[in-house]
């Protein structure tokens, strides 16, 4: 899906890392809430309340993911999850963009 219908979204960004990460919440009817966001080069530690799946729309994007001791790659179309209250690095040697949709357990 590249565009979504009928959604909120928030006007305030959400601003991290002296603007070196950036995105824009969406808010869907059914209660559900996504990201949209870019990551400029750089490395990044993140913390997460709720579980993530993390799609890579263009870039790519390395990670950490908790639990695990060797960084992976992904490239556009390719995405991963991050488990609820956890801790994850992401390291961008390009401009990342992506989207996240927030899964409540």
């Amino acid at each position: 899906m590249d565009r979504f219908e009928q959604v909120s979204v928030v006007k305030r960004a959400n601003v991290y890392y002296d603007g070196k990460v950036t995105s824009r919440t969406v808010l869907f009817a059914d209660g559900t809430k996504k990201t949209l966001g870019v990551i400029l080069p750089g490395r990044y530690s993140f913390g997460t309340a709720d579980r993530e799946h993390m799609e890579i729309l263009a870039g790519t994007l390395k990670t950490l993911l908790p639990g695990e001791t060797q960084w992976r790659s992904f490239s556009e179309g390719q995405a991963f999850e991050v488990p609820a209250n956890s801790r994850f690095e992401v390291e961008a040697e390009g401009v990342c963009d992506y989207c996240c949709s927030y899964i409540a357990e």
